[in-house]
């Protein structure tokens, strides 16, 4: 069976704790296309229907909500509270102390 690059993120998605979050370039660094941020931000944008996962844990490399609007009105920021993130004007607080790499699944 073969694996599609999306599988690969959100597999690494699903890996991330709860009241943590990452950076789409974490992700496109740790499976080794690390120019391609973008492509994690689409992985995400179709991960929309699929429940396990948390892809509202995956924002931008300092912390913005950028992929908000795919997730409608405030639910991004919602769901990221709820894990007890803070939340100002769209930008997680604390960013470096929530952050999670990915390399930590490796380590």
């Amino acid at each position: 069976m073969k694996t599609s690059i999306y599988d690969l993120i959100y597999d690494i998605v699903r890996h991330i704790p709860k009241g943590r979050v990452t950076s789409y370039g974490a992700i496109a660094q740790s499976i080794g296309t690390g120019g391609s941020a973008r492509l994690v931000g689409w992985a995400m944008n179709a991960a929309a229907n699929l429940h396990d996962v948390p892809a509202h844990r995956v924002v931008n490399s300092k912390g913005l909500l950028t992929g908000k609007h795919h997730f409608g009105g405030d639910t991004m920021q919602r769901l990221l509270e709820a894990e007890g993130i803070l939340i100002k004007d769209d930008q997680v607080q604390d960013f470096d102390k929530v952050f999670w790499h990915p390399n930590e699944l490796i380590d």
